[in-house]
C-alpha cells in the first residue's frame, strides 16, 4: 500500500488526549474535555509508523463480570442499543394476536421483555414477561387478552431479579377510568418530573420514567381526555413515542422533536394501526399511510374514526440518524425514507471516499451487509459472505475452564477461510462504540489467513452518548472519543480505517438534514439533559422501592455541562 493517508474532513485534532504507555489503562475523566471531534475520518496502517501504538484498554463487560468466570455473556455487539419498539391496533376482533405478530417484527429494537395489554368488556387485562415475544406469549395467554383493541410493547433494558416489573405496557387505574400505556424514548427531565410528584404523594411503583406520564395524566383536571394527554407531555422533555389505549380509544403522540419513530397504517378491515416501523405492518398486512407528525396527538375513537390534532409547540425536527444507520431493519421506511436505501448510499459513498486495493468486500452481519453491497458495487469488488453468523446463540454461554480467546466473538462469528484466505479483505460494520468487538473481529479475520483487513463504517465517529431512548455507553468509554481515527485503527489492528464523513451525510439527506439529530457524532444536543445525571437506560433494574435513586450507579451517566457562550 502507499504510505499515504487521506484526510476527508479538515476537523481539528484532539488536544486533550492523552495516553500514559506506561500504563494498560488511561485515566478516566468527567470533564467537558471528553466530547472532541476526533482529527481524521481516514487512517491507514502505513500513517506514521514510527508512532508507538496507544496503550489503551476499555472493557466492555460490567465490573462484577470477573465472579462469573464459567458464564460469559455472549452479547458483546459493541453497539448501540434501541430502548423499544411499540404498536398499537383500533378496530380488530384479533387484535392482541395482531400485536403479538407486530412485535414479532419489531424483535430487534428490544429481546428483555414484552407485554400486551387488551380491552375486554371495557376492562384493560395484561400479559407482560422477561425475554423473547416467542417466550412471553403462548396460545393459553393470547386466549386472554380478547378484544378489538390492544397495545404492545418490546424492551431492552438491564437484567434484574425486579425487571419484570418494568416491563410495559403499564397500566394504571384514575378516577375515570384506567389507561394503558407504552412508550418508546427517554426522558431527560424524569428525575425533576418524579420528586415533584413525589412531594405531592405520588407513590412509584416502577423506576420507569414512563410510569411519570401516567402520573401525569392522572392528576391533570383538563378535559376531554386526550387533552389530560397534551397537558402531560408539554410538561416532558426529551424523546418519546408513545400509544395510549383506554376503555374505547387509542392515542398515538410524538414528541415534538420527532427523536424516535412512529408511523400509522390501516388494515383491510378499516382496523387503524400504529408501530415503531413498517416492518410491523407490513407482517399484519396493514397498509402504511403517514407519520405520526412531530407534535401530533392522534386519536382514535370507539367508531374507528382518527382525529388528528397538532396542540404542542413545533420544534426543529431532530430525527434520530441511528436508525438508518443501526437500529431498524432494512426493509422499513423510517421518516419517509428506505432504510435499505440509506445504508447502500453509505456504502457507496465509502468507495468513493475511502478506497482502497482489495480482492473481496464482506459485512459484519447482520447490520453491515446493505453498506458492504453498496461499497462493493461502487468499488467493482465482488462482495462475499466472508463471516458466518450464528443466530442460536443464548444471552449466556458457559465458557471451558481452559479460556478460549475471543470466545464470545467466535460463538457468534465464524469466519469462511475459503473467502478470506490470502485476500485483501475490506470489512464494512456500520458503527465501532468501545471498539473492544472490532479488534477481536479483526483478529479473527487475519487468524482465518487475509493478508490485509481494511475496515470500513458506515457512520461518523461516535463521541457522545444518547439521551433520547438510546443505551449507549458513557462518553469515557466511547474509543473514537478518546482517541483519533489512526489511534483506533492502531487499537483494533486493521491495516487501515475509515468513517462514514459527516458532512457527506449530510449531503446525501440534502434539504432534510437540519431535521436529524446527530449529537451522537458531535456532542451537540437539541435538547440539553438539565440534571446532573441523566438515565442511560429508558428502565432500570431497580424498583424505586428498596434503595435511593442516587444509589444505583449503573443506569445514570454524567450529563454534558451547559457551556458559556
Amino acid at each position: 500500500m502507499a504510505a499515504t493517508t487521506t484526510n476527508l474532513s479538515p476537523l481539528s485534532s484532539n488536544p486533550s488526549l492523552s495516553l500514559n504507555s506506561s500504563h494498560h489503562k488511561p485515566s478516566l475523566s468527567f470533564l467537558p474535555k471528553t466530547l472532541q471531534k476526533p482529527n481524521l475520518f481516514f487512517s491507514s496502517s502505513s500513517h506514521n509508523e514510527t508512532q508507538k501504538k496507544p496503550s489503551f484498554s476499555v472493557s466492555s463487560k460490567n465490573p462484577i463480570s470477573g465472579f462469573f468466570d464459567s458464564v460469559y455473556d455472549v452479547d458483546d455487539d459493541d453497539k448501540p442499543r434501541e430502548e423499544c419498539g411499540v404498536v398499537g391496533i383500533f378496530g380488530d376482533p384479533e387484535a392482541s394476536r395482531l400485536c403479538y405478530l407486530a412485535l414479532h417484527a419489531l424483535q430487534h429494537r428490544g429481546q428483555e421483555g414484552a407485554g400486551i395489554v387488551a380491552v375486554n368488556n371495557n376492562v384493560l387485562q395484561t400479559v407482560t414477561g422477561v425475554g423473547l415475544v416467542s417466550e412471553v406469549f403462548n396460545e393459553s395467554k393470547l386466549d386472554r387478552l380478547p378484544g378489538d383493541s390492544a397495545i404492545g410493547h418490546v424492551r431492552y433494558s438491564t437484567a434484574g431479579s425486579s425487571m419484570l416489573k418494568n416491563v410495559q405496557p403499564f397500566v394504571a387505574g384514575y378516577r375515570f377510568g384506567s389507561i394503558g400505556v407504552a412508550h418508546n424514548g427517554n426522558l431527560v427531565n424524569y428525575k425533576k418530573l418524579r420528586a415533584e410528584l413525589e412531594d405531592n404523594g405520588s407513590i412509584f411503583n416502577t423506576s420507569s420514567d414512563t410510569e411519570v406520564v401516567l402520573h401525569l395524566i392522572a392528576i391533570s383536571k383538563t378535559r376531554p381526555f386526550f387533552m389530560r394527554i397534551v397537558e402531560a407531555c408539554e410538561k416532558l422533555e426529551g424523546a418519546y413515542s408513545m400509544v395510549f389505549l383506554t376503555e374505547d380509544k387509542l392515542v398515538a403522540v410524538r414528541d415534538p422533536y420527532g427523536f424516535r419513530p412512529l408511523v400509522m397504517g390501516r388494515r383491510s378491515n378499516g382496523a387503524v394501526v400504529f408501530a415503531s416501523e413498517t416492518c410491523a405492518l407490513d407482517l399484519i398486512e396493514a397498509t402504511y399511510e403517514r407519520e405520526v407528525y412531530p407534535g401530533e396527538v392522534l386519536v382514535v375513537d370507539k367508531d374507528g374514526v382518527v382525529k388528528s390534532m397538532c396542540l404542542m409547540p413545533h420544534k426543529e425536527h431532530k430525527q434520530c440518524i441511528f436508525e438508518h444507520i443501526y437500529f431498524s431493519l432494512p426493509n422499513s421506511v423510517v421518516f419517509g425514507r428506505s432504510v435499505y436505501e440509506s445504508r447502500y448510499t453509505f456504502g457507496e459513498i465509502l468507495a468513493t471516499e475511502a478506497p482502497v486495493d482489495c480482492d473481496v468486500v464482506i459485512a459484519v452481519p447482520d447490520s453491515g451487509v446493505v453498506a458492504a453491497l453498496g461499497y462493493a458495487a461502487k468499488a467493482g469488488v465482488p462482495f462475499q459472505q466472508g463471516l458466518i453468523r450464528s443466530h442460536y446463540v443464548g444471552r449466556t454461554f458457559i465458557e471451558p475452564s481452559q479460556k478460549i480467546r475471543d470466545f464470545g466473538v467466535k460463538l457468534k462469528l465464524s469466519p469462511v477461510h475459503g473467502v478470506l484466505r490470502g485476500k485483501r479483505v475490506v470489512v464494512v460494520d456500520d458503527s465501532i462504540v468501545r471498539g473492544t468487538t472490532s479488534s477481536k473481529i479483526v483478529r479473527l479475520i487475519k487468524e482465518a489467513g487475509a493478508k490485509e483487513v481494511h475496515m470500513r463504517i458506515a457512520s461518523p465517529p461516535i463521541i457522545g452518548s444518547c439521551y433520547y431512548g438510546v443505551d449507549t455507553p458513557s462518553p469515557e468509554e466511547l474509543i473514537s472519543n478518546r482517541m483519533n481515527v489512526e489511534e483506533v485503527r492502531e487499537y483494533i489492528g486493521s491495516d487501515s480505517l475509515a468513517f462514514l464523513p459527516i458532512d457527506s451525510l449530510k449531503k446525501l439527506l440534502g434539504n432534510e438534514s437540519q431535521n436529524f439529530c446527530y449529537a451522537c457524532f458531535s456532542g451537540k444536543y437539541p435538547v440539553e439533559p438539565t440534571e446532573l445525571k441523566v438515565k442511560r437506560v429508558g428502565d432500570f433494574k431497580d424498583d424505586g422501592i428498596y434503595g435511593e435513586l442516587e444509589s444505583i450507579d449503573g443506569g445514570w451517566v454524567q450529563a454534558p455541562r451547559k457551556q458559556t457562550k
